[in-house]
């Protein structure tokens, strides 16, 4: 009774018989001492704030252990939140630095690519863009560049053949390589 009018000799008793057993229990759901310490503090202080709510009927131990379960319990959910939002950071980090060196390996191999294209004679580099840039089939560039399906073909399979050798020459075939096993990791 004496609790509840605010004694605080009676307080001192209630810490004093009750704050081991709080810490220990506080102590083997968080793995903290600190944290587990901290805990019983704030248990302690809530039952000594709301002492005018306790029933003096009931034992205060199981309120004790109630609020300090709640309070531990909070603390390892915001602690699952903070590894789950660490977690979900790195991943989002991950894909945005994925995403950039795609774009960089892809600029240039473009750049490469276009280079080796200046090597080209015209009709070949024309039918080359079509084909690989525009997505055109043999029959939609003999259309537009009014030549025959074999000519198209013919273009194509020589722009292949000069770049893979342009490619071959300058090993940009080992960094293609490369750069795509980097990519799939």
């Amino acid at each position: 009774m004496a609790f509840r009018k605010g004694d605080e000799t009676a307080f001192r008793t209630v810490f004093d018989q009750n704050f081991k057993k709080m810490y220990n229990f506080s102590f083997k759901l968080l793995k903290n001492r600190e944290q587990a310490e901290e805990v019983v503090h704030d248990a302690l202080m809530n039952i000594w704030i709301n002492r005018e709510r306790i029933n003096p009927e009931f034992p205060i131990a199981p309120y004790l252990y109630t609020i300090t379960r709640r309070l531990a319990l909070n603390i390892l959910r915001q602690m699952a939140t903070s590894q789950k939002t660490i977690d979900q950071l790195w991943l989002n980090i991950e894909k945005v630095t994925n995403n950039t060196e795609e774009a960089i390996l892809l600029s240039d191999l473009q750049s490469f690519t276009e280079a080796a294209l200046i090597h080209l004679p015209p009709q070949q580099q024309i039918v080359f863009k079509m084909s690989r840039f525009e997505g055109l089939n043999y029959d939609e560039i003999a259309v537009k560049l009014n030549i025959s399906r074999n000519t198209v073909k013919n273009h194509l399979v020589s722009a292949l053949k000069t770049l893979k050798n342009h490619f071959n020459q300058s090993d940009v075939s080992y960094f293609v390589l490369i750069s795509l096993s980097l990519l799939k990791k």
